[in-house]
């Protein structure tokens, strides 16, 4: 019923009023991992340039430190926000708190920034006491089935996983890649005990309600935020979970699935809300 009430905005700037502040999501919002959506940054730029605040919220599985330099190159203005919260910076209490572990890796070589000066050491799994988990090994090549001897290996043993990025999957230019949540969920399936802090998980908020209070100078009130985002399970219940309106952008994972030709197939829309449990004030197919 809920799904049924999702308003479709033309533009951000017809929320403009009713929100002092937006937690945005990264991929498929803004960018693709490969190009900006140029709509996408004017509608944040001009939401700063009317005095809102923006906060980028991001399940990246690193500490926002190179973040900035990434969003340089593919085109995203620094006018388009504020501040950056990870689910890197929210996960990595979670890794200092066992350190020294030993811990046993999952993910690529190019994530270890996430717990670079916290003593960790890094073992087989059959003398590791956690795993800890960025992504896949290689994501271009393999999906989670490559690892469900793996995991259930690690189950056997008792080992906890720590999953830095709950995303499942992301798109990568027009191509959908799996994440570390994707071996998360399976773990969790297995039975297996999974710690996460990104999105809907409440560590990355509080993180974010940090950043807007200082933004702010004041306490943040829920609802006057505005969450954004692709992902029904992540961006749509975290916000969701914190009392924040959500506008649900429809054509990031989702692709073109939830669309009859140019616009939004509203039965569609809410039939894939509550398949997931969620519901979204409002939905667009591309932020603009």
């Amino acid at each position: 019923m809920q799904a049924e009430l999702c308003q479709l905005p033309a533009s951000l700037d017809e929320l403009r009023e009713r929100y002092d502040a937006v937690l945005c999501d990264l991929w498929g919002v803004v960018h693709n991992g490969q190009r900006v959506f140029e709509r996408a940054a004017a509608a944040l730029m001009r939401f700063r340039q009317s005095g809102g605040r923006v906060v980028l919220i991001t399940n990246v599985p690193k500490p926002r430190d190179p973040i900035p330099r990434q969003l340089d190159r593919l085109g995203v203005p620094r006018a388009a926000w504020d501040a950056i919260v990870t689910s890197g910076d929210a996960i990595r209490a979670e890794f200092a708190a066992r350190a020294p572990g030993p811990m046993h890796r999952i993910g690529p070589h190019s994530d270890t920034l996430l717990w670079d000066g916290l003593g960790l050491e890094l073992a087989e799994l059959e003398h590791a006491r956690f795993l800890g988990v960025t992504g896949l090994d290689d994501f271009d090549r393999e999906t989670p089935a490559d690892y469900v001897e793996r995991l259930a290996r690690a189950h056997a043993l008792g080992l906890e996983m720590v999953c830095a990025n709950p995303d499942v999957v992301v798109r990568l230019g027009e191509k959908l890649y799996w994440c570390a949540g994707a071996l998360a969920r399976d773990y969790e399936a297995l039975g297996g005990r999974v710690v996460m802090a990104g999105k809907p998980h409440a560590p990355i908020y509080a993180l974010a309600r940090r950043e807007l209070e200082g933004l702010l100078g004041r306490e943040v009130d829920s609802t006057r935020v505005l969450a954004i985002g692709d992902g029904l399970a992540t961006d749509v219940l975290g916000a969701n979970r914190n009392g924040f309106d959500a506008l649900f952008v429809a054509a990031g994972i989702h692709g073109a699935s939830l669309r009859d030709g140019e616009q939004l197939d509203r039965v569609k829309l809410a039939a894939a809300l509550a398949a997931e449990g969620v519901h979204a004030r409002y939905a667009m197919a591309e932020l603009a």
